[in-house]
């Protein structure tokens, strides 16, 4: 499985970019966290995640970007989610029409969805 790959470019005054690669899932969200952390509280108002280089995304990828999201929501500040790929954009347009917890029974319910979403978008099915 590959690993989550990271850089946090500084963009113009309290604009902030990350650029994420690989998976970010159950294993490699803490590594997000971590270093989007500061970025949350230092004056950051909008903070933009570029997933081109994203292959996969779960449960709790999506909620490490929503917990980014509420922390500058807080102080009036916004998250863009830049060039995700199909299988990505895919969850995030679910996530968003559908609230989740309504749905799944468990966790691991949800992560089985999201990989079965993103499987079928890479063979064309979606």
């Amino acid at each position: 499985m590959p690993r989550l790959s990271l850089r946090i470019e500084p963009g113009d005054g309290p604009y902030q970019r990350i650029f994420l690669s690989g998976w970010l899932d159950g294993s490699t969200h803490p590594q997000l966290d971590e270093a989007m952390a500061p970025l949350l509280h230092d004056g950051t108002h909008i903070l933009e995640f570029n997933l081109a280089g994203l292959e996969y995304i779960s449960s709790a990828g999506l909620r490490s970007i929503f917990r980014a999201r509420k922390a500058l929501h807080a102080h009036a500040g916004r998250v863009l989610v830049m060039q995700p790929q199909p299988g990505v954009r895919k969850v995030f347009e679910l996530v968003k029409a559908v609230p989740v917890e309504d749905i799944f029974a468990s966790q691991a319910e949800l992560d089985g969805y999201l990989t079965a979403i993103q499987d079928k978008v890479a063979r064309g099915e979606l």
